[in-house]
């Protein structure tokens, strides 16, 4: 009787862990596999990712990138002595291939880029990024960001 228990506990208490990537919609697998791409900076992943079309904006910050040859050069400076980089999913949806993604971007490296310097700097930045998907072709036709700035502001007055 115990050991039923005991086996019945055990798979209950399992049943989360069979959940993985391959439950999701396409849509959200296909923008787990860019996110991963995009925070393990792997530029040779991520070129697959976008075409001349495609558009990086982080409205937040005013910055918009249009085509894989700015978009990539853009990110490449951006993560420049980047140590940690990891964007924590806290909740995602779809509505056909627009997914949107809210969480918090870690971020842990050189403070030059934020008047820093000779400083590591370590950012969790609560953001919402939606994508746009070309289904079709994997690709991403839109990526936009919107971030919590005046969080980062604040934490990099006590860094």
């Amino acid at each position: 009787m115990r050991l039923q228990l005991f086996s019945l506990l055990l798979v209950f208490f399992s049943l989360p862990s069979f959940a993985n990537i391959g439950d999701m919609p396409k849509e959200q697998q296909l923008a787990v596999k860019y996110i991963k791409a995009l925070t393990s900076q792997d530029y040779a992943k991520l070129t697959s990712f976008y075409n001349r079309d495609s558009v990086f904006n982080d409205r937040t910050a005013s910055r918009k990138y249009t085509g894989k040859r700015h978009i990539l050069s853009f990110l490449k400076r951006a993560h420049k002595g980047v140590l940690e980089y990891n964007f924590n999913i806290e909740h995602m949806f779809n509505s056909g291939s627009l997914v949107i993604l809210i969480g918090n971007y870690h971020y842990k490296g050189p403070g030059e880029q934020f008047g820093k310097p000779g400083r590591i700097i370590d950012l969790a930045i609560p953001g919402v990024t939606t994508l746009n998907l070309d289904m079709t072709n994997n690709r991403v036709k839109e990526h936009q960001d919107l971030m919590d700035y005046q969080t980062m502001s604040d934490q990099l007055s006590t860094q």
